[in-house]
């Protein structure tokens, strides 16, 4: 039987287009505004501030360092991509995809941040201060020696995440999971942890002075050490757990 011959052209096309690498992304068109598909581009450094780059596919992209100061950022593709140290202050940034990103020493103050998933990211060390974290996925992410002070993460999920020694001053943590978390000497002074999920984590001599625990599941966590003063633990559960040296609501020491 005769293969006609478009069909030939077809299938060398077809075969050739399998070996051929796609053209690789040029961060040049990134920076000037032209593309939001740079994909693993090398734009440390760089000045992105107020760029429009929503929905864009950043993924494993190094922008370390770079300026994203008031960047729209919302719903971009971020895995994998390095940000430490970079400038990411008020930025929008509500349901991006930031799973295994690096963003240690970067700067968050008042970014938006909602529904992000920050799955196994490296927050260590970020200033967070005044950040919008309600819904947003963290778990199993490092976030230690962090600042998120007066943040607002009602409902996220933080399972197995490491906070230890971060500030989380007068933050909003309503209904949030933290169970098997670490948050060893973490600050909590005045934090809103009711209904927040705490099972099994890891709170030796953290610090919930007036913290609102009503109503937080505590089961098998470790407060030994921890401070209590003045926190409302109405209807909290302690089923099981370390209250070792605990300084307790009525500032009385747990034997």
């Amino acid at each position: 039987m005769t293969v006609p011959h478009h069909s030939l052209v077809l299938a060398a096309a077809l075969a050739l287009s399998a070996v051929v690498p796609a053209a690789a992304a040029d961060p040049a068109e990134l920076l000037a505004g032209r593309s939001k598909d740079c994909a693993g581009c090398n734009v440390a450094g760089a000045n992105l501030k107020r760029f429009d780059l929503v929905n864009a596919n950043l993924a494993g992209a190094n922008l370390a360092g770079a300026n994203l100061h008031r960047a729209n950022l919302s719903g971009a593709d971020l895995s994998g991509a390095d940000l430490s140290g970079a400038n990411l202050n008020k930025s929008d940034l509500h349901g991006a995809n930031l799973t295994g990103a690096r963003l240690a020493a970067a700067m968050l103050f008042e970014a938006d941040l909602s529904d992000a998933n920050l799955a196994r990211a490296d927050l260590s060390a970020t200033l967070m201060g005044a950040s919008r974290l309600s819904l947003a996925t963290l778990d199993g992410a490092t976030i230690t020696d962090a600042d998120l002070a007066d943040s607002h993460l009602d409902g996220a999920k933080l399972a197995g995440a490491d906070l230890s020694r971060s500030d989380l001053g007068q933050a909003k943590l309503r209904h949030v999971g933290l169970s098997g978390a670490r948050l060893e000497a973490v600050g909590l002074a005045g934090a809103e942890l009711n209904g927040a999920d705490l099972r099994g984590a890891n709170l030796h001599a953290a610090d919930l002075m007036r913290a609102d625990l009503s109503g937080a599941d505590l089961t098998g966590a470790d407060l030994s050490g921890a401070r209590l003063l003045s926190a409302d633990l109405t209807d909290t559960k302690l089923d099981g757990a370390n209250l070792t040296g605990t300084v307790m609501p009525d500032g009385a020491t747990h034997q």
